[in-house]
């Protein structure tokens, strides 16, 4: 779990981190055969890192029924950060849409676990086993560790991607204003106001317009 952890910060990217997740899920935890990370955007489901169609399939099923243990695992509000199944056909009184069409998926038992940092919520990352009873709790205790230090692996890459998106928007945006201010002889802040008020009346985003300068010489 050691290595596991070292691992996942050494990632390059933020795919690499979740994929890297998902993958140590499948390896450490005893009885997971398929993993993946389920983001809710409101009522719409994204499917991260999935290891197997088997996710993405039940992300989907609960999508369309709009129930499910993913979903209550992904809703921070709900106060349960952890869910343990141990056999998906004794939950239909629960999520009773849900629970006999996952039995058809070839789900036996699941677990999920909140990833959240102290300042956010990340999604959840979610255990499959196509055998009913696969999760003893020691798989819940090696589930948990793995989703603490996840959450702090992925938070992490995913800020590196932020700052490394600003600074490179940061340069497109400078590269645009120095052909802007050669071709038509303008100052700084002229050639910003021109970046500015092409974005705005062209509902068009401000690193969008940079990219098309610097691709043609011009707007």
């Amino acid at each position: 779990m050691a290595a596991m952890a070292r691992d996942l910060l050494a990632q390059d990217s933020v795919d690499a981190t979740l994929e890297r997740i998902t993958a140590s899920a499948t390896e450490l935890v005893t009885g997971c055969d398929a993993a993946g990370i389920l983001v809710l955007h409101g009522t719409r489901v994204e499917s991260l890192a999935p290891t197997h169609q088997l996710v993405v399939d039940s992300d989907r099923l609960q999508e369309r029924l709009g129930e499910g243990p993913c979903f209550d695992a992904a809703r921070s509000s709900l106060g349960d950060r952890v869910f343990r199944i141990a056999d998906v056909t004794d939950e239909q009184p629960r999520w009773p849409a849900y629970a006999p069409e996952a039995k058809a998926l070839g789900i036996g038992s699941m677990m999920g676990f909140l990833l959240f940092t102290d300042d956010e919520d990340l999604g959840a990352l979610n255990l499959y086993s196509r055998e009913p009873g696969a999760f003893t709790e020691d798989s819940e205790t090696a589930g948990w560790l793995l989703a603490s230090h996840a959450a702090v692996a992925f938070s992490a890459a995913r800020t590196h991607a932020q700052m490394e998106h600003a600074v490179a928007t940061r340069h497109l945006i400078g590269e645009a204003m120095g052909i802007l201010m050669g071709a038509r002889h303008l100052t700084e802040e002229q050639a910003f106001d021109v970046l500015r008020r092409y974005s705005q009346q062209n509902n068009i985003k401000l690193r969008e317009v940079a990219r098309r300068i610097c691709a043609q010489g011009s707007l």
